[in-house]
C-alpha cells in the first residue's frame, strides 16, 4: 500500500465507515460459525471488529509489517499467520467460514484471484461460507492507488468465477462503489 492508501486505511473515519455500514453489509444476516478465516487483514480495522464477533479468528496477511503489528495489538486474541491467501498454509476443510474485506483489488491479477478462491473452497469445510466485500472503480479508488496494486473485481463475471473455484449458493450484490459476494462450499449428497 502507498502512503495515502495506509493512511486513509488507518483512519478513524474508515473504520468508523467499517464498523457502521461496510461489516454489517457485508455480514449481514451470515452465520459464520465458529471458526473463521480473514484473508488480508492489513492494518486490522476489521480483524479488530470480527475479534469480538466469533469465536475463533484467524487471519493470514501478505505483509511482514502488518502481521507483526496485529499479532502485538491483538496480543494473542487472533491468530496472526504470514502467508498467501493463494497458497494457504492450513489443511483442508479446517473452517466454517473465510472472509475478505476490500482485499481481492490487492492481488495482482485475477489469476491470483482464482487461486485465492480456489484456496478458500479448500479450507472451508462442507456447508462453510465464503464472504466479503470489494471496492469497484472511480476516480477517487483510483487516485487512493496510485503506484499500489489494483485489480478490480468485475460483479458480473464473479459469480461464474467463485461457481469455477466449487462454490454454490453464490450470490453477489452491488451498490454505489461497492460489490459484496456470499457462496458455500457445497455438502456431500446424502450428508
Amino acid at each position: 500500500m502507498n502512503w495515502i492508501h495506509r493512511r486513509y486505511c488507518g483512519s478513524p473515519s474508515w473504520a468508523a465507515f467499517v464498523a457502521s455500514s461496510l461489516l454489517p453489509w457485508g455480514l449481514g444476516g451470515l452465520d459464520l460459525g465458529d471458526q473463521v478465516l480473514e484473508v488480508g487483514p492489513g492494518l486490522g480495522v476489521t480483524t479488530r471488529l470480527l475479534a469480538g464477533r466469533v469465536p475463533r479468528l484467524v487471519a493470514i496477511e501478505v505483509e511482514e509489517g502488518f502481521v507483526a503489528t496485529l499479532e502485538r495489538e491483538l496480543g494473542g486474541a487472533v491468530e496472526v499467520v504470514h502467508g498467501d491467501g493463494s497458497a494457504m498454509p492450513f489443511d483442508d476443510g479446517r473452517f466454517s467460514a473465510v472472509v475478505c474485506f476490500t482485499v481481492l483489488h490487492h492481488v495482482a491479477s485475477p489469476a491470483l484471484q482464482d487461486r485465492l478462491f480456489a484456496e478458500a473452497f479448500r479450507v472451508l469445510r462442507p456447508g462453510g461460507v465464503f464472504a466479503g466485500t470489494d471496492s469497484l472503480p472511480n476516480l477517487r479508488f483510483r487516485l487512493i492507488h496510485l503506484f499500489d496494486t489494483m485489480v478490480t473485481v468485475d460483479p458480473a463475471t464473479l459469480p461464474a468465477r467463485l461457481e469455477a473455484a466449487g462454490f454454490g449458493d453464490v450470490e453477489v450484490a452491488t451498490i454505489p462503489r461497492r460489490v459484496r459476494f456470499r457462496a458455500r462450499k457445497p455438502r456431500p449428497a446424502g450428508a
